[in-house]
């Protein structure tokens, strides 16, 4: 007697009604780590906090790279000199070695008869003599110049191989900061999100929290800015101009390792603002702050580079009046704030 399966059961929709909840619940993990069932919603004062956070944290990555990123553009100019200077060495030995073979072949050529035999033999006995001693000296010569040369071609090979250690140290660690950067950046995309939990009258208050010069005012670029002789209080003829220059700024976007003109991060906006006005700022908030006089926080004047966080991670303009002007981060434009919004970690004044 055949033997006949049974046909599989039809899924109930209790059965698929419980998947589906299942895979709500899975979704549902908020970015903070917690279920969506489990927690409410992030409030927009707790989206800030979580913002600001990840915004310090990728700052401080931006800075490194770009502190590392310059290290090795040195290094890396450096390896150029180097080896061009290598080259025109080698150069210059070679060109020994080919007269020292011709010198060689010649007294080779001479030497190939007792020298006293020569001497009796030739027609010209003193010009002779005088022959053997010119080639003894030029021997001589050639031979200290070669030992010269092949002693600093060693040299400059140890040059390279130590400028090539270090070009090679600083582009791993440079390796490892951009990947630092792209989890940062993935993790501002996860604050991106959590922003997009709010309501829209929620998102407009924490995008209002950024301050004057953010925002669609920002956009057309319309905001009033002073004429450089308004600039009271700066220093100088130099930070009125600096000072000048950031207004200018007001609106631009934030871009990590830009230096304008279209686009700045913090160090690249203060270092553009001092060069407009003849001053060579470095490249980093951790070397900017030792670029001129410290000042205390209650002698500040326009222009003046105010520094935050103990890490010495971020970096603005003084104006005057308590007032800033900075990049802060991505998504928030140059602008205007006070700097009481961040932990004051030092000030310095440009030349």
């Amino acid at each position: 007697m055949a033997s006949h399966s049974r046909p599989p059961r039809p899924r109930t929709t209790a059965s698929r009604a419980a998947c589906t909840v299942a895979l709500a619940s899975a979704a549902s993990v908020s970015l903070f780590g917690e279920t969506g069932n489990a927690e409410p919603r992030p409030t927009p004062a707790e989206v800030r906090t979580k913002v600001e956070a990840l915004y310090r944290e990728a700052e401080q990555a931006a800075e490194q790279y770009d502190d590392a990123k310059q290290q090795v553009d040195t290094a890396q100019q450096a390896v150029n000199g180097l080896q061009d200077e290598l080259a025109r060495k080698a150069a210059a030995v070679n060109a020994t070695r080919d007269a020292l073979g011709t010198v060689a072949a010649a007294q080779y050529r001479a030497g190939s008869l007792d020298p006293t035999l020569q001497l009796a033999l030739s027609s010209a006995p003193q010009h002779y003599l005088e022959q053997a001693r010119m080639l003894d000296q030029l021997g001589d010569r050639q031979a200290a110049a070669l030992a010269r040369l092949t002693a600093e071609q060693r040299d400059m090979d140890q040059t390279r191989a130590e400028a090539a250690d270090r070009l090679s140290t600083l582009q791993d660690a440079q390796t490892r900061l951009a990947h630092r950067k792209q989890t940062v950046q993935h993790t501002l995309a996860e604050a991106q999100a959590l922003l997009a939990l709010l309501s829209p009258a929620d998102r407009a208050a924490v995008a209002a929290s950024d301050g004057p010069g953010s925002g669609p005012a920002a956009a057309d670029r319309s905001i009033v800015r002073p004429p450089l002789s308004t600039v009271a209080g700066a220093p100088s003829a130099r930070a009125a101009q600096a000072v000048a220059f950031a207004y200018r700024a007001l609106g631009l976007p934030y871009v990590w390792g830009a230096t304008g003109p279209s686009a700045y991060d913090c160090s690249g906006l203060t270092q553009a603002a001092w060069k407009s006005a003849g001053v060579s700022l470095p490249r980093t908030t951790y070397t900017q702050i030792n670029a001129g006089t410290r000042v205390p926080e209650s002698q500040l004047r326009p222009g003046d580079l105010v520094f935050f966080y103990s890490g010495v991670s971020h970096v603005g303009l003084y104006i005057g009046d308590g007032q800033m002007i900075h990049a802060p981060h991505p998504g928030a434009p140059v602008r205007i704030a006070a700097i009481s919004e961040m932990p004051f970690a030092g000030a310095t004044r440009p030349g």
